[in-house]
């Protein structure tokens, strides 16, 4: 679970109506390589995939970590669809590292944190084995309450940091950071002494929290969190896991990091969308959306829930709609299997509605549709629109406002 409801208190929409927003998350090794490439200390690692690609030749140490790379957390207590026990290995010997991967590689992991099938593993890392005098905890993130970052810090470190806030409060510490001054001196001296770094280490760990400030910064961020920082027993100051999230709308200056995403644990239809430039949520009702802006999607599936449905998507085609995009939003929609009526609701102010209604009736012409579809469309170019639906003779309900839409939408699938 993640650390933002640690900080954020006040229900958003999305919370509501229990719709994932989708960000760029990397795998445990790709944050490692970010780390390592912006100076922040981390384990050696090596990298093995099914492909074939091995780096375990080149790489040596004392006791090995092998680690199950998948976006998900609880792998240790996880098993295999195999039988085989944990995502997470530790050995001395060299020799049982291949029969370990060979266990995981191309099988799925099972966790509290996966679907219940479990999900594929594709890539394994071996990372060297650190001997951890004591674990803390460390994230600096986006709060909506405090209109910027903040970095939060525990000296219990590897455990549910919302547990810990819950349990024992007075072991965590917020402070908003500013954003002009970052993490000063001072600040980052003072997360130290709280973190319980001592002597020497005091200083190390200071610089170590600076440096993942400026990582922060570096690649446009919304979280960065260290589980756990920790205190090893020869006196390094090393973060062992890592998770990092991005804003999407940096993507246009983050290039090298948003080509980092996995899609294997994505669903396909977000990643289709992605492509066209839509907003797209798959969800387990069955009256597909098709709509201009989030809001007014919020407000289309409330309505739909209002009437007795279920919405079965969130798709938001944006402000600057093409026609192209309109037909590869209904491909999307109708290749959910559980979709059995369509509800498009669309208020032009930058959108063009004779837009929609051309996308609407190219998607219909090349791919017939099987389910029931019911189009509302008011404001710029409307009456050319519902001219141009009229004229296509295609079976298409249309109605005048949106409660309609909704109820008739509910009552084709009833």
């Amino acid at each position: 679970m993640s650390v933002w409801n640690t900080v954020r208190k006040l229900p958003l929409a999305h919370d509501v109506l229990k719709i994932p927003i989708r960000h760029l998350n990397l795998l445990e090794y790709q944050s490692k390589h970010l780390l390592r490439k912006n100076n922040v200390a981390i384990q050696d690692f090596c990298m093995i995939d099914e492909h074939g690609a091995s780096e375990l030749d080149k790489f040596n140490a004392a006791e090995y970590v092998i680690k199950a790379q998948i976006l998900a957390g609880g792998r240790g207590k996880g098993h295999f669809d195999n039988g085989f026990k944990g995502g997470v290995h530790i050995t001395q010997k060299r020799e049982e590292i291949l029969d370990i991967v060979k266990q995981m590689l191309g099988h799925k992991l099972i966790t509290k944190q996966t679907p219940k099938d479990g999900i594929p593993v594709n890539k394994i890392m071996i990372a060297e084995s650190v001997n951890i005098k004591r674990e803390t905890y460390v994230c600096i993130l986006m709060d909506r309450q405090k209109n910027g970052p903040v970095i939060i810090a525990s000296p219990a470190g590897g455990m549910d940091i919302e547990a810990v806030a819950e349990k024992t409060p007075h072991l965590l510490k917020t402070l908003p950071i500013d954003i002009f001054e970052g993490i000063t001196d001072q600040m980052a001296h003072e997360l130290a002494e709280f973190l319980e770094f001592n002597g020497p280490l005091r200083k190390k760990a200071a610089e170590e929290i600076k440096k993942m400030w400026n990582l922060f910064v570096a690649v446009d961020a919304t979280q960065i969190e260290i589980n756990p920082l920790v205190e090893t027993d020869d006196g390094k100051v090393i973060s062992v896991d890592a998770k990092l999230n991005f804003d999407d709308n940096a993507k246009f200056r983050q290039r090298d990091v948003f080509s980092l995403e996995e899609y294997t644990e994505s669903d396909p239809r977000e990643v289709e969308a992605a492509k066209y430039n839509l907003n797209y949520i798959g969800m387990t009702g069955n009256i597909g959306c098709l709509v201009n802006g989030a809001g007014l999607a919020m407000a289309t599936m409330d309505i739909i829930k209002l009437y007795g449905g279920e919405p079965a998507n969130f798709l938001d085609v944006g402000g600057s709609v093409k026609e192209e995009q309109v037909r590869a939003a209904f491909q999307i929609i109708t290749s959910d299997p559980s979709v059995k009526a369509i509800l498009v609701n669309v208020f032009g102010g930058i959108v063009n509605c004779a837009t929609i209604a051309n996308g609407i009736v190219g998607a219909l012409k090349s791919t017939p549709l099987k389910v029931p579809l019911i189009v509302r469309l008011e404001g710029t170019n409307a009456t050319e629109a519902r001219r141009i639906i009229k004229d296509s003779s295609l079976n298409i309900q249309t109605a005048e406002t949106l409660d309609e839409a909704a109820q008739n939408a509910v009552k084709s699938i009833s």
